[in-house]
């Protein structure tokens, strides 16, 4: 249920997270109107100790995103560009090869840690915080209750993994997991993305910061597949890996921090319930097949803050519920374009290569070489990634 505002509530508005997603709706928030009345609730320690020494993930980052993130100084410095996507499919025809010349950008994607998002998120609020005098950053202890806080408006952003979330609302489990990790090759094209879709699931090399030749690796498989794999060592892991892969870039030769995550799809139907609103990983979670999760999320955010920042800035009487319901329903309305092309892409792609029946291997060839030699279609697609509909 809505919980009820006042005019006498502790804040106007209240965040739950302390991910990249919450923290950037608040900086975009101060950012627009520095004078907001904002809590962040965290969950992570004040000091930068544990985040700096905790997830290693590559994780990607459209363009769009890092326009977005550059508006509140946010971006790493500890960053690999995409210039090349190549997608093909193993032991089939089909391929299609995606440039940036296509698209007259400086970039198709990035690729960052994740500790690296967050840690620089954390600075730039932290920067933020001298010219907002009435922001308050409160870390609470993990296993600590929530202290009660009231505010005219409430912004859920503490997302969470697949297999970690409480609520489940729509969606599917894939029945696959990701086996991520770092894997050194002999001789990788500088700059350039695979993905190679596999018997059991996608596989992704991307590139990282520590050089050309290091790459971040993503390969799904089933549940058993992958802890299988996650176990082997490593030279029987990269024999593994080469045979999926080929000798594209020749052989394997190193393999490091290697994890595992489970996959699947979960999605809110309804973003917004009175003054509380959904956003990122707490509104959908997504496949990482087309590496569209975080940008989702901070699409999310940046819209809402906009929406938000447009509300609060008016004189208080214009600041009722019925003023925050309606201008939740415009952010959702607004997302919802957007929302349902991205997750029904991802969706879809996650479950058709993930199937060896023969007309649909033969569907899949046929698309992938429609989409290289189609360009229009593929420039739509990828504007799509890069940007969303906003």
């Amino acid at each position: 249920m809505p919980r009820e505002i006042s005019q006498n509530s502790d804040f106007d508005i209240l965040i739950h997270g302390g991910g990249p997603v919450a923290l950037a709706c608040a900086a975009w928030c101060l950012q627009k109107l520095p004078e907001l009345s904002l809590v962040l609730l965290d969950r992570n320690p004040i000091n930068d100790e544990d985040i700096s020494n905790g997830d290693s993930r590559g994780i990607a980052l459209s363009h769009g995103s890092k326009i977005l993130l550059n508006t509140i100084h946010a971006w790493p410095t500890d960053c690999a560009d995409i210039h090349r996507i190549h997608v093909s499919q193993a032991g089939k025809f089909g391929r299609a090869l995606m440039t940036r010349e296509e698209l007259n950008q400086e970039a198709l994607g990035h690729i960052i840690r994740y500790r690296d998002i967050q840690l620089t998120l954390r600075k730039s609020l932290r920067n933020l915080m001298g010219q907002s005098p009435n922001f308050k950053w409160q870390h609470i202890d993990r296993n600590q209750e929530e202290p009660t806080i009231s505010a005219k408006c409430i912004i859920h952003a503490e997302g969470g993994l697949f297999n970690h979330q409480e609520w489940i609302e729509s969606g599917r489990d894939y029945h696959q997991s990701a086996l991520v990790g770092l894997v050194e090759v002999e001789n990788a094209p500088s700059h350039q993305a695979w993905e190679r879709f596999t018997a059991e699931g996608p596989l992704a090399l991307l590139p990282s910061h520590l050089g050309k030749n290091i790459l971040n690796l993503v390969w799904c498989g089933s549940p058993a597949t992958s802890l299988e794999r996650l176990h082997l060592n490593d030279d029987a892991f990269l024999k593994r890996l080469q045979v999926e892969f080929g000798f594209r870039m020749g052989r394997f030769l190193n393999v490091q921090e290697r994890r595992l995550y489970e996959l699947g799809l979960n999605y809110r139907k309804i973003l917004w319930n009175g003054n509380e609103v959904w956003i990122g990983n707490a509104a959908q979670t997504l496949h990482p097949v087309a590496g569209q999760g975080l940008n989702l999320g901070l699409r999310d955010a940046y819209l809402l803050s906009e929406n938000l920042s447009t509300l609060f800035s008016r004189p208080e009487k214009n600041r009722t519920l019925t003023n925050i319901q309606e201008s939740l329903e415009q952010y959702a309305l607004s997302r919802k374009i957007d929302r349902e092309i991205t997750i029904g892409i991802t969706d879809v792609l996650a479950r058709i290569f993930t199937t060896n029946i023969i007309p649909v291997a033969l569907a899949r060839g046929i698309a992938l070489s429609a989409l290289q030699w189609l360009p229009m279609v593929k420039t739509s697609l990828a504007r799509q990634m890069m940007f969303g509909r906003r």
